[in-house]
Protein backbone atom coordinates (compact mmCIF):
# COMPACT_ATOMS: atom_id res chain seq x y z
CA UNK A 1 0.00 0.00 0.00
CA UNK A 2 1.27 3.27 -0.85
CA UNK A 3 2.22 5.61 2.24
CA UNK A 4 0.05 7.73 3.93
CA UNK A 5 1.16 11.89 2.91
CA UNK A 6 -1.01 13.46 5.51
CA UNK A 7 0.85 14.44 8.34
CA UNK A 8 1.19 13.06 12.25
CA UNK A 9 -1.13 14.93 13.95
CA UNK A 10 0.14 17.37 16.94
CA UNK A 11 -0.56 15.85 19.87
CA UNK A 12 0.59 18.80 22.12
CA UNK A 13 -3.13 20.53 21.00
CA UNK A 14 -4.42 16.93 22.87
CA UNK A 15 -6.41 17.97 25.86
CA UNK A 16 -4.61 14.36 27.18
CA UNK A 17 -1.21 15.66 26.71
CA UNK A 18 1.26 15.94 29.56
CA UNK A 19 2.57 19.14 29.16
CA UNK A 20 -0.89 20.86 28.07
CA UNK A 21 -2.29 19.48 31.38
CA UNK A 22 0.53 20.62 33.69
CA UNK A 23 -0.06 24.11 31.67
CA UNK A 24 -3.71 24.34 32.03
CA UNK A 25 -3.70 23.38 35.91
CA UNK A 26 -1.67 26.04 36.51
CA UNK A 27 -3.04 28.92 37.81
CA UNK A 28 -2.90 32.26 35.99
CA UNK A 29 -0.71 34.46 38.25
CA UNK A 30 1.72 32.14 37.98
CA UNK A 31 1.57 32.18 34.30
CA UNK A 32 1.86 35.85 34.24
CA UNK A 33 4.49 35.48 36.61
CA UNK A 34 7.03 32.58 35.01
CA UNK A 35 6.74 34.46 31.28
CA UNK A 36 7.50 37.69 32.81
CA UNK A 37 10.04 36.18 34.65
CA UNK A 38 11.88 34.39 31.90
CA UNK A 39 11.26 37.25 29.79
CA UNK A 40 13.21 39.66 32.16
CA UNK A 41 15.78 36.79 33.22
CA UNK A 42 18.32 37.76 30.08
CA UNK A 43 18.60 41.24 30.83
CA UNK A 44 18.93 40.95 34.51
CA UNK A 45 21.86 38.53 33.96
CA UNK A 46 23.09 40.92 31.28
CA UNK A 47 23.27 43.40 33.97
CA UNK A 48 24.67 40.82 36.79
CA UNK A 49 27.91 40.01 34.06
CA UNK A 50 28.64 43.14 33.28
CA UNK A 51 28.88 44.30 37.66
CA UNK A 52 30.80 40.91 37.55
CA UNK A 53 33.12 42.06 34.95
CA UNK A 54 33.99 44.93 36.28
CA UNK A 55 35.07 43.30 39.58
CA UNK A 56 36.79 41.45 37.36
CA UNK A 57 38.83 44.16 35.60
CA UNK A 58 39.69 45.66 39.31
CA UNK A 59 40.97 42.12 39.84
CA UNK A 60 42.95 42.32 36.71
CA UNK A 61 44.21 45.95 37.63
CA UNK A 62 45.41 44.89 41.18
CA UNK A 63 47.76 41.73 39.29
CA UNK A 64 49.57 43.90 37.46
CA UNK A 65 50.26 45.90 39.88
CA UNK A 66 51.80 43.11 41.95
CA UNK A 67 53.74 42.23 39.24
CA UNK A 68 55.35 45.19 38.59
CA UNK A 69 56.00 45.49 42.69
CA UNK A 70 57.15 42.39 42.57
CA UNK A 71 59.64 43.16 39.56
CA UNK A 72 60.68 45.80 41.27
CA UNK A 73 61.32 44.16 44.72
CA UNK A 74 62.75 41.04 43.49
CA UNK A 75 64.99 43.33 41.43
CA UNK A 76 66.56 45.42 44.34
CA UNK A 77 66.95 42.16 46.00
CA UNK A 78 68.55 40.67 42.99
CA UNK A 79 70.91 43.68 42.90
CA UNK A 80 71.61 44.38 46.53
CA UNK A 81 72.13 40.36 47.41
CA UNK A 82 74.00 39.91 44.08
CA UNK A 83 76.59 43.32 45.07
CA UNK A 84 76.90 42.04 48.78
CA UNK A 85 77.85 38.49 47.80
CA UNK A 86 80.11 39.66 44.86
CA UNK A 87 82.51 41.79 47.46
CA UNK A 88 82.08 39.32 49.60
CA UNK A 89 83.53 36.62 46.85
CA UNK A 90 86.03 39.00 45.98
CA UNK A 91 87.39 39.48 49.18
CA UNK A 92 87.38 35.58 49.64
CA UNK A 93 90.05 34.67 46.44
CA UNK A 94 92.28 37.97 48.01
CA UNK A 95 92.52 36.37 50.90
CA UNK A 96 92.74 32.87 49.95
CA UNK A 97 95.57 34.27 48.04
CA UNK A 98 96.71 36.44 50.90
CA UNK A 99 95.98 36.01 54.03
CA UNK A 100 97.20 39.29 55.07
CA UNK A 101 96.07 40.99 52.50
CA UNK A 102 94.53 44.23 54.54
CA UNK A 103 92.98 45.91 51.85
CA UNK A 104 91.25 43.34 50.59
CA UNK A 105 89.24 43.11 53.49
CA UNK A 106 89.07 46.53 54.10
CA UNK A 107 86.98 46.72 51.09
CA UNK A 108 84.69 44.22 51.75
CA UNK A 109 84.33 46.15 55.20
CA UNK A 110 84.06 49.00 53.28
CA UNK A 111 81.04 47.55 51.33
CA UNK A 112 79.09 45.78 54.45
CA UNK A 113 80.08 49.13 56.52
CA UNK A 114 76.40 50.59 54.97
CA UNK A 115 74.15 47.68 56.16
CA UNK A 116 75.92 47.11 59.65
CA UNK A 117 73.69 49.45 61.15
CA UNK A 118 70.60 46.71 60.15
CA UNK A 119 72.15 43.67 61.44
CA UNK A 120 74.10 42.62 58.42
CA UNK A 121 77.26 40.31 59.10
CA UNK A 122 79.83 38.77 57.70
CA UNK A 123 83.28 36.80 58.43
CA UNK A 124 85.94 34.89 56.32
CA UNK A 125 87.55 32.29 57.95
CA UNK A 126 91.01 30.50 57.21
CA UNK A 127 92.06 26.68 56.90
CA UNK A 128 92.02 26.88 61.16
CA UNK A 129 88.87 28.62 61.72
CA UNK A 130 90.61 31.60 62.31
CA UNK A 131 88.67 34.82 61.57
CA UNK A 132 90.36 36.54 58.48
CA UNK A 133 88.12 39.28 58.17
CA UNK A 134 84.82 40.50 59.79
CA UNK A 135 83.04 39.30 62.80
CA UNK A 136 81.62 36.26 63.35
CA UNK A 137 78.00 36.19 62.24
CA UNK A 138 75.10 34.83 64.61
CA UNK A 139 75.61 31.57 66.25
CA UNK A 140 71.93 30.56 64.65
CA UNK A 141 72.60 31.26 61.27
CA UNK A 142 76.45 29.61 61.78
CA UNK A 143 74.31 26.30 62.99
CA UNK A 144 71.98 26.65 60.17
CA UNK A 145 74.85 26.48 57.20
CA UNK A 146 76.92 23.97 59.13
CA UNK A 147 74.09 21.30 58.98
CA UNK A 148 72.96 22.36 55.37
CA UNK A 149 75.65 21.44 52.19
CA UNK A 150 73.47 24.57 50.49
CA UNK A 151 74.87 27.87 50.39
CA UNK A 152 72.23 29.89 50.81
CA UNK A 153 70.21 28.89 54.41
CA UNK A 154 66.34 30.64 55.38
CA UNK A 155 66.83 30.59 59.22
CA UNK A 156 63.35 30.70 60.39
CA UNK A 157 62.20 33.94 61.87
CA UNK A 158 65.75 35.68 61.59
CA UNK A 159 66.98 35.83 58.35
CA UNK A 160 69.20 34.58 55.21
CA UNK A 161 72.70 32.87 55.45
CA UNK A 162 74.83 32.50 52.60
CA UNK A 163 78.12 30.79 52.80
CA UNK A 164 80.86 30.89 50.00
CA UNK A 165 83.83 28.70 49.37
CA UNK A 166 87.13 29.38 47.85
CA UNK A 167 87.35 27.95 44.62
CA UNK A 168 91.70 26.37 45.14
CA UNK A 169 90.89 25.61 48.93
CA UNK A 170 87.29 24.49 50.72
CA UNK A 171 88.97 25.35 54.14
CA UNK A 172 88.65 28.95 53.61
CA UNK A 173 84.98 30.24 53.03
CA UNK A 174 82.89 33.29 53.58
CA UNK A 175 79.58 33.30 55.54
CA UNK A 176 77.08 36.18 55.53
CA UNK A 177 73.61 37.02 57.32
CA UNK A 178 71.02 39.11 55.77
CA UNK A 179 68.14 39.79 58.86
CA UNK A 180 64.62 39.99 58.14
CA UNK A 181 64.65 43.82 58.64
CA UNK A 182 67.49 44.63 56.27
CA UNK A 183 65.55 41.99 53.52
CA UNK A 184 62.38 43.81 54.27
CA UNK A 185 63.23 47.29 53.46
CA UNK A 186 65.29 46.05 50.31
CA UNK A 187 62.25 44.10 49.05
CA UNK A 188 59.57 47.27 49.84
CA UNK A 189 58.59 48.49 46.43
CA UNK A 190 58.79 52.58 45.62
CA UNK A 191 55.12 54.44 46.25
CA UNK A 192 53.57 50.96 46.68
CA UNK A 193 50.23 51.93 49.07
CA UNK A 194 48.68 48.61 48.98
CA UNK A 195 48.89 45.96 51.73
CA UNK A 196 50.98 43.17 50.60
CA UNK A 197 53.03 40.63 51.88
CA UNK A 198 56.14 39.77 50.84
CA UNK A 199 58.82 36.29 51.60
CA UNK A 200 61.87 34.62 50.57
CA UNK A 201 61.11 30.99 49.63
CA UNK A 202 63.59 28.25 48.76
CA UNK A 203 63.17 24.65 48.60
CA UNK A 204 64.54 24.27 52.44
CA UNK A 205 62.07 27.00 53.97
CA UNK A 206 60.20 30.57 53.42
CA UNK A 207 61.14 33.55 55.38
CA UNK A 208 58.24 36.27 55.79
CA UNK A 209 59.28 39.44 55.44
CA UNK A 210 56.35 41.35 55.18
CA UNK A 211 52.98 39.87 56.81
CA UNK A 212 49.96 40.09 55.04
CA UNK A 213 47.13 41.48 57.56
CA UNK A 214 43.93 39.48 57.74
CA UNK A 215 41.33 40.41 55.52
CA UNK A 216 37.52 39.56 55.30
CA UNK A 217 36.21 35.98 54.67
CA UNK A 218 35.34 37.36 50.55
CA UNK A 219 38.46 39.42 49.81
CA UNK A 220 40.35 37.36 47.22
CA UNK A 221 44.22 37.16 47.03
CA UNK A 222 46.52 37.34 43.94
CA UNK A 223 50.14 36.08 44.47
CA UNK A 224 53.06 36.05 42.27
CA UNK A 225 56.72 34.49 42.61
CA UNK A 226 59.68 36.00 40.50
CA UNK A 227 63.29 33.78 41.18
CA UNK A 228 66.10 36.52 42.77
CA UNK A 229 69.01 34.20 40.18
CA UNK A 230 70.44 32.92 43.33
CA UNK A 231 70.35 29.67 43.88
CA UNK A 232 66.86 29.01 44.12
CA UNK A 233 65.86 31.71 46.18
CA UNK A 234 62.68 33.21 44.77
CA UNK A 235 60.84 36.25 45.93
CA UNK A 236 57.12 36.05 46.79
CA UNK A 237 54.31 38.53 46.88
CA UNK A 238 50.42 38.95 47.93
CA UNK A 239 48.04 41.25 47.81
CA UNK A 240 44.36 41.29 47.93
CA UNK A 241 42.24 41.55 45.15
CA UNK A 242 39.61 44.38 44.89
CA UNK A 243 37.42 43.78 47.82
CA UNK A 244 34.09 42.56 47.64
CA UNK A 245 32.58 45.62 49.75
CA UNK A 246 28.33 46.00 50.15
CA UNK A 247 28.27 47.86 47.66
CA UNK A 248 29.76 45.76 45.37
CA UNK A 249 27.36 43.06 46.41
CA UNK A 250 24.36 45.34 46.07
CA UNK A 251 25.71 45.91 42.49
CA UNK A 252 25.89 42.63 41.37
CA UNK A 253 22.69 41.75 43.61
CA UNK A 254 20.84 44.48 42.32
CA UNK A 255 19.74 43.61 38.59
CA UNK A 256 18.18 40.18 39.82
CA UNK A 257 16.59 42.19 42.57
CA UNK A 258 15.04 44.72 40.19
CA UNK A 259 14.51 41.34 37.84
CA UNK A 260 12.41 40.28 40.64
CA UNK A 261 10.77 43.05 41.37
CA UNK A 262 9.67 44.22 38.18
CA UNK A 263 8.19 40.64 37.92
CA UNK A 264 6.41 40.65 41.42
CA UNK A 265 4.76 44.45 40.44
CA UNK A 266 3.76 42.90 37.03
CA UNK A 267 2.17 39.85 38.90
CA UNK A 268 0.35 42.32 41.64
CA UNK A 269 -0.98 44.83 39.01
CA UNK A 270 -2.49 41.85 37.04
CA UNK A 271 -3.61 39.64 40.06
CA UNK A 272 -5.23 43.13 41.68
CA UNK A 273 -6.25 44.46 38.17
CA UNK A 274 -7.58 40.77 36.57
CA UNK A 275 -7.31 37.85 37.75
CA UNK A 276 -8.66 38.68 41.23
CA UNK A 277 -12.20 40.40 40.20
CA UNK A 278 -12.55 37.75 37.44
CA UNK A 279 -12.12 34.64 40.40
CA UNK A 280 -14.82 37.05 42.44
CA UNK A 281 -16.88 36.91 39.46
CA UNK A 282 -16.79 33.28 38.44
CA UNK A 283 -17.29 32.44 42.34
CA UNK A 284 -20.66 35.14 42.36
CA UNK A 285 -21.94 33.49 38.99
CA UNK A 286 -21.26 29.82 40.02
CA UNK A 287 -23.51 30.52 42.80
CA UNK A 288 -26.44 31.41 40.24
CA UNK A 289 -29.34 30.11 40.62
CA UNK A 290 -32.29 30.04 37.84
CA UNK A 291 -34.54 32.58 38.80
CA UNK A 292 -32.27 34.69 40.91
CA UNK A 293 -30.84 38.00 39.77
CA UNK A 294 -27.13 38.22 39.72
CA UNK A 295 -25.81 40.18 42.44
CA UNK A 296 -22.92 41.92 41.00
CA UNK A 297 -20.48 43.41 43.39
CA UNK A 298 -18.82 46.55 42.96
CA UNK A 299 -15.07 45.81 42.58
CA UNK A 300 -13.39 49.20 43.33
CA UNK A 301 -11.95 51.97 41.30
CA UNK A 302 -8.56 49.55 40.61
CA UNK A 303 -9.83 46.35 39.00
CA UNK A 304 -10.11 47.26 34.90
CA UNK A 305 -13.22 48.47 33.32
CA UNK A 306 -13.85 45.48 31.73
CA UNK A 307 -14.70 43.59 34.39
CA UNK A 308 -17.29 46.14 35.71
CA UNK A 309 -18.99 45.77 31.72
CA UNK A 310 -18.99 42.10 31.89
CA UNK A 311 -20.14 41.98 35.77
CA UNK A 312 -22.86 44.15 34.40
CA UNK A 313 -23.53 41.86 30.94
CA UNK A 314 -23.83 38.90 33.38
CA UNK A 315 -26.39 40.89 35.09
CA UNK A 316 -28.64 41.93 32.13
CA UNK A 317 -28.37 38.45 31.14
CA UNK A 318 -29.77 36.89 34.56
CA UNK A 319 -32.85 39.76 34.60
CA UNK A 320 -33.31 38.47 31.04
CA UNK A 321 -33.82 34.51 31.48
CA UNK A 322 -35.46 35.23 34.69
CA UNK A 323 -38.12 37.18 32.57
CA UNK A 324 -38.31 33.98 30.04
CA UNK A 325 -38.13 31.86 32.80
CA UNK A 326 -41.61 34.19 34.46
CA UNK A 327 -43.07 33.30 30.84
CA UNK A 328 -42.36 29.34 30.91
CA UNK A 329 -43.64 28.50 33.81
CA UNK A 330 -46.60 30.75 33.20
CA UNK A 331 -46.98 28.81 29.76
CA UNK A 332 -46.39 25.33 31.82
CA UNK A 333 -49.33 26.06 34.23
CA UNK A 334 -51.48 26.83 31.28
CA UNK A 335 -50.16 23.91 29.09
CA UNK A 336 -50.69 21.70 32.55
CA UNK A 337 -54.31 22.84 33.26
CA UNK A 338 -55.18 21.92 29.49
CA UNK A 339 -53.64 18.39 29.93
CA UNK A 340 -55.91 17.85 32.57
CA UNK A 341 -58.34 19.00 31.55
CA UNK A 342 -58.06 16.84 28.51
CA UNK A 343 -57.59 14.02 30.57
CA UNK A 344 -60.35 14.33 33.14
CA UNK A 345 -62.68 14.58 29.52
CA UNK A 346 -61.06 11.70 28.73
CA UNK A 347 -62.22 9.89 31.76
CA UNK A 348 -65.37 10.77 31.72
CA UNK A 349 -65.88 9.67 28.27
CA UNK A 350 -64.73 5.96 29.46
CA UNK A 351 -67.24 5.83 32.43
CA UNK A 352 -69.57 6.97 30.10
CA UNK A 353 -68.82 4.17 27.24
CA UNK A 354 -68.39 1.65 30.71
CA UNK A 355 -71.76 2.80 31.82
CA UNK A 356 -73.45 2.51 27.94
CA UNK A 357 -72.24 -1.00 27.95
CA UNK A 358 -73.78 -2.15 30.80
CA UNK A 359 -76.91 -0.27 29.58
CA UNK A 360 -77.08 -2.39 27.01
CA UNK A 361 -75.82 -5.80 28.45
CA UNK A 362 -78.45 -5.77 30.76
CA UNK A 363 -81.39 -4.98 28.02
CA UNK A 364 -79.96 -8.21 26.12
CA UNK A 365 -81.45 -11.26 26.98
CA UNK A 366 -79.42 -13.24 24.73
CA UNK A 367 -76.53 -14.86 27.36
CA UNK A 368 -73.96 -14.92 24.90
CA UNK A 369 -74.35 -11.58 23.82
CA UNK A 370 -74.28 -10.42 27.58
CA UNK A 371 -70.67 -11.95 28.47
CA UNK A 372 -69.39 -10.48 25.14
CA UNK A 373 -70.65 -6.86 26.43
CA UNK A 374 -69.09 -8.49 29.89
CA UNK A 375 -65.86 -8.92 28.60
CA UNK A 376 -65.84 -5.58 26.45
CA UNK A 377 -66.55 -3.88 29.99
CA UNK A 378 -63.86 -5.50 31.89
CA UNK A 379 -61.57 -4.11 29.42
CA UNK A 380 -62.93 -1.15 28.86
CA UNK A 381 -62.41 -0.98 33.05
CA UNK A 382 -58.72 -1.94 32.79
CA UNK A 383 -58.26 1.15 30.59
CA UNK A 384 -60.11 3.10 32.84
CA UNK A 385 -57.96 2.26 36.08
CA UNK A 386 -54.85 3.11 34.28
CA UNK A 387 -55.72 5.98 32.74
CA UNK A 388 -57.49 7.27 36.39
CA UNK A 389 -54.14 6.83 38.11
CA UNK A 390 -52.25 8.47 35.78
CA UNK A 391 -54.37 11.53 35.78
CA UNK A 392 -53.56 11.23 39.63
CA UNK A 393 -49.94 11.00 38.37
CA UNK A 394 -49.50 13.78 36.66
CA UNK A 395 -48.50 16.48 39.52
CA UNK A 396 -45.36 14.40 39.89
CA UNK A 397 -45.10 12.81 37.13
CA UNK A 398 -43.30 9.76 38.98
CA UNK A 399 -44.75 7.24 37.13
CA UNK A 400 -48.12 4.85 37.73
CA UNK A 401 -47.79 2.86 41.22
CA UNK A 402 -48.70 -0.72 39.53
CA UNK A 403 -49.79 -1.85 43.16
CA UNK A 404 -52.48 0.17 43.29
CA UNK A 405 -53.77 -0.01 39.93
CA UNK A 406 -53.39 -4.11 39.98
CA UNK A 407 -55.13 -3.81 43.12
CA UNK A 408 -58.30 -1.64 41.76
CA UNK A 409 -58.62 -3.67 38.57
CA UNK A 410 -58.81 -7.10 40.41
CA UNK A 411 -61.63 -5.33 42.19
CA UNK A 412 -63.09 -4.63 39.00
CA UNK A 413 -62.37 -8.30 37.29
CA UNK A 414 -64.27 -9.57 40.67
CA UNK A 415 -67.46 -7.71 40.17
CA UNK A 416 -67.69 -8.16 36.60
CA UNK A 417 -67.28 -11.82 36.55
CA UNK A 418 -69.37 -14.51 34.83
CA UNK A 419 -72.13 -15.98 37.26
CA UNK A 420 -69.59 -19.22 36.91
CA UNK A 421 -66.95 -17.42 38.05
CA UNK A 422 -68.66 -16.17 41.23
CA UNK A 423 -66.56 -18.47 43.12
CA UNK A 424 -62.99 -17.70 42.02
CA UNK A 425 -60.78 -16.23 44.48
CA UNK A 426 -57.99 -14.14 44.13
CA UNK A 427 -54.71 -13.09 46.15
CA UNK A 428 -52.63 -10.06 45.48
CA UNK A 429 -48.92 -10.15 46.16
CA UNK A 430 -47.70 -6.95 44.67
CA UNK A 431 -44.55 -4.74 45.74
CA UNK A 432 -44.80 -1.06 45.38
CA UNK A 433 -43.22 -0.54 41.46
CA UNK A 434 -43.52 2.18 39.45
CA UNK A 435 -44.15 1.99 35.30
CA UNK A 436 -44.94 4.09 32.69
CA UNK A 437 -48.48 4.70 31.04
CA UNK A 438 -47.65 2.33 28.59
CA UNK A 439 -46.59 -0.55 30.16
CA UNK A 440 -49.58 0.17 32.83
CA UNK A 441 -51.83 -0.27 29.79
CA UNK A 442 -50.56 -3.47 28.39
CA UNK A 443 -49.86 -5.14 31.69
CA UNK A 444 -53.60 -3.83 32.82
CA UNK A 445 -55.02 -5.55 29.35
CA UNK A 446 -52.56 -8.40 29.42
CA UNK A 447 -53.71 -9.31 33.19
CA UNK A 448 -57.22 -8.75 32.27
CA UNK A 449 -56.77 -11.73 29.19
CA UNK A 450 -55.21 -14.19 31.82
CA UNK A 451 -57.64 -13.44 34.37
CA UNK A 452 -60.74 -14.37 32.22
CA UNK A 453 -58.78 -17.30 30.92
CA UNK A 454 -58.64 -18.73 34.29
CA UNK A 455 -61.97 -18.10 34.95
CA UNK A 456 -63.86 -19.58 31.97
CA UNK A 457 -61.29 -22.99 32.10
CA UNK A 458 -61.53 -22.85 36.02
CA UNK A 459 -64.33 -20.64 37.80
CA UNK A 460 -63.57 -22.26 41.21
CA UNK A 461 -59.98 -21.80 41.05
CA UNK A 462 -57.86 -19.64 43.22
CA UNK A 463 -56.24 -17.01 41.59
CA UNK A 464 -53.00 -15.22 42.30
CA UNK A 465 -51.44 -11.99 41.27
CA UNK A 466 -47.77 -11.24 41.61
CA UNK A 467 -45.41 -8.36 41.06
CA UNK A 468 -41.94 -8.39 42.44
CA UNK A 469 -38.76 -6.22 40.92
CA UNK A 470 -35.71 -7.88 40.13
CA UNK A 471 -31.77 -6.59 38.16
CA UNK A 472 -31.44 -4.02 41.03
CA UNK A 473 -34.73 -2.58 41.04
CA UNK A 474 -34.95 -1.92 37.17
CA UNK A 475 -37.60 -4.48 36.14
CA UNK A 476 -40.21 -6.21 37.43
CA UNK A 477 -41.66 -9.98 36.68
CA UNK A 478 -45.40 -9.76 36.49
CA UNK A 479 -46.84 -13.77 37.18
CA UNK A 480 -50.55 -14.69 37.03
CA UNK A 481 -51.15 -17.98 38.42
CA UNK A 482 -54.19 -19.97 38.72
CA UNK A 483 -55.28 -24.01 37.86
CA UNK A 484 -57.34 -22.40 35.08
CA UNK A 485 -53.85 -21.82 33.31
CA UNK A 486 -52.82 -25.70 33.35
CA UNK A 487 -52.57 -27.03 30.12
CA UNK A 488 -55.63 -29.01 28.95
CA UNK A 489 -57.93 -29.36 26.17
CA UNK A 490 -60.26 -26.58 27.35
CA UNK A 491 -57.45 -24.12 27.36
CA UNK A 492 -55.89 -25.12 24.43
CA UNK A 493 -58.83 -24.33 22.72
CA UNK A 494 -59.82 -20.69 23.92
CA UNK A 495 -55.99 -20.04 23.51
CA UNK A 496 -56.13 -21.54 19.88
CA UNK A 497 -59.22 -19.35 18.88
CA UNK A 498 -59.44 -15.82 21.21
CA UNK A 499 -56.40 -15.51 23.45
CA UNK A 500 -53.32 -16.31 22.00
CA UNK A 501 -52.99 -13.40 19.61
CA UNK A 502 -54.11 -10.98 22.23
CA UNK A 503 -51.50 -12.33 25.01
CA UNK A 504 -48.34 -12.23 22.21
CA UNK A 505 -49.36 -9.20 21.02
CA UNK A 506 -49.55 -7.92 24.29
CA UNK A 507 -46.37 -9.23 25.32
CA UNK A 508 -44.74 -7.69 22.05
CA UNK A 509 -46.17 -4.55 22.73
CA UNK A 510 -44.18 -4.58 26.57
CA UNK A 511 -41.25 -6.09 24.47
CA UNK A 512 -40.59 -9.04 26.43
CA UNK A 513 -40.91 -12.63 26.41
CA UNK A 514 -44.02 -14.09 27.69
CA UNK A 515 -43.38 -17.86 29.91
CA UNK A 516 -45.90 -19.97 30.52
CA UNK A 517 -45.32 -23.27 32.68
CA UNK A 518 -48.12 -25.49 31.76
CA UNK A 519 -47.68 -28.23 34.38
CA UNK A 520 -47.31 -25.21 37.14
CA UNK A 521 -50.37 -23.12 35.56
CA UNK A 522 -48.63 -19.58 35.78
CA UNK A 523 -47.79 -16.89 33.21
CA UNK A 524 -44.97 -14.58 33.82
CA UNK A 525 -43.70 -11.73 32.07
CA UNK A 526 -40.55 -9.36 32.69
CA UNK A 527 -41.53 -5.62 32.43
CA UNK A 528 -39.15 -2.36 32.56
CA UNK A 529 -39.85 -0.48 36.16
CA UNK A 530 -38.16 0.53 39.09
CA UNK A 531 -39.27 -0.27 42.31
CA UNK A 532 -40.39 3.06 44.58
CA UNK A 533 -38.26 4.24 47.61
Amino acid sequence: MPDDPSPAPDRRDDPAHPLLSLAVAIPTGAKVFLILSVALLPLALIAAYASIQTSRIADQEAAARLRVAAAEASRALSIELGGDLAALRAGLNALEADPTDTGACARVQGVYAAQATTGVQFHITGKAGAVLCGSQIPEDAARALQSSARGTVIVPARGLAVRLTAPGDEGVRAEAFFPIAFLGSIARPTGFLSRYGAALASEDGRLSLEALPDGGILDGVEETRLPLGIEDLALEMRIYGAPITTTLIVTMLLPLLMWFAAAAIAWFVVDRLLIRPLRRLRRIVGNYRPGDTLAVEHFGTLPAQEIHALSETFRAITVTVRTHEAGLAEGLVRQTRLTREVHHRVKNNLQVIASLINFHARSTSDTAASEAYAAIQRRVDALAVVHRHHYAELEENRGLELRAVIGELASNLRANAPDSAARTSMTLNVHPVLVSQDVAVAVAFLITELVELAMECSPAGMLSISVRPTDGNERAVVRITSPGLVDSPDFQSLMQTRYSRIITGLARQLRSTLHHDPLAGFFEIPIVAHAEG
